[in-house]
């Protein structure tokens, strides 16, 4: 028997400016940059991971910044939000956190007996936080600038805008496992694994917009947790047994991942839990230098020479005047 998809692993989304983002969800949304590398495909953007204090799988948004790109376009076959779980009386602080920064949102809603907060990014990607009655065991970054008893735990969700929600619908129970645990209006909410916060996709049922784009300020994949590579390897025949055009397994140093796409055209991930982020450096360093695959290594210079200059928040809860400097030579990170 397959194991069971546990739940989200982690999202890609399309930024713009790499310092913008980093201001933005480490600076504002008290999210831990735990790892500073550059695309494996094209390593002459950043690839940056925010999460919880070791990146646990469930808590990472991840972002390539291209400056420069197109701006994506919101439609159909696209996850068009990320939504993240913090604790039920928590959307007060965030309110007014959010007018002190001048960050626009939405007056709270309430769906599936969840208070709901909706913003946008820098780069209008969409986002919620989502603050619900039901435990989240998960432990929040305890020095970033967000006090924990507000703090981010993870992501809740992702929400998935389709034409033809039923295709959708068949892939996730039939193919992956995902079970039907409520609707309202045209929101149908799937859960897998155990289920809870960190495992659930809103299928959204959209009439006929266009079909979604990827780019700036728009998500460019979802992936779904597997424990290790012995069960991604049967997920891969799974899929592929579905008539669903999979990929090789692909080497990402802190995960690996097979990628497919589903009905309506949205990218899918399956990566393992397993080796994580503090493979190849401390949890007290995480995301403090540039960090390269083996076969990057070589080029490091050249990399480095083409990467914009970051300034990093510092992770000390309460003092988000401090900073860490990456100078240009992005390895060499000063202490505050």
């Amino acid at each position: 028997m397959v194991q069971e998809i546990l739940g989200i692993h982690h999202a890609t989304a399309i930024a713009g400016d790499a310092q913008q983002n980093v201001d933005f969800y480490s600076g504002l949304l008290g999210m831990h940059l735990v790892k500073l590398t550059v695309n494996f495909d094209d390593p002459g953007t950043y690839h940056l991971y925010f999460g919880d204090e070791m990146g646990r799988p469930g808590s990472v948004m991840t972002f390539f910044p291209w400056p420069g790109a197109p701006r994506g376009r919101r439609g159909s076959g696209q996850v068009t939000t990320g939504s993240f779980s913090v604790p039920e009386t928590s959307l007060g602080y965030w309110t007014e956190r959010f007018k002190t920064h001048r960050i626009a949102f939405e007056s709270p809603t309430v769906r599936f007996e969840e208070e709901v907060l909706v913003f946008h990014d820098p780069d209008g990607l969409e986002l919620e936080l989502v603050a619900h009655a039901g435990a989240d065991g998960r432990d929040p970054w305890v020095k970033g600038p967000v006090p924990p008893e507000y703090a981010i735990r993870g992501f809740h969700g992702v929400t998935l805008a389709e034409r033809d929600p039923e295709a959708a619908a068949s892939l996730l129970v039939n193919s992956l496992g995902f079970r039907l645990v409520g609707s309202t209006g045209n929101r149908l909410r799937y859960q897998v694994g155990a289920g809870g916060p960190g495992a659930l996709i809103d299928l959204l049922a959209v009439q006929a917009p266009p079909q979604g784009v990827v780019g700036v300020g728009s998500v460019h994949h979802v992936a779904w947790r597997v424990v290790g590579d012995e069960e991604q390897r049967v997920w891969r025949r799974t899929i592929a047994a579905a008539g669903v055009n999979v990929t090789p397994v692909m080497d990402r140093k802190y995960f690996h991942s097979i990628y497919f796409r589903e009905p309506g055209g949205a990218l899918f991930e399956i990566a393992t839990d397993s080796p994580g982020f503090a493979v190849d450096e401390s949890i007290e360093d995480l995301g403090t230098r540039l960090m390269l695959p083996g076969l990057l290594e070589p080029r490091r210079d050249q990399i480095q020479q083409t990467l914009p200059r970051l300034t990093l928040p510092a992770a000390t809860r309460g003092n988000e005047a401090a900073t860490l400097t990456v100078e240009d030579d992005p390895t060499d990170a000063l202490t505050t």
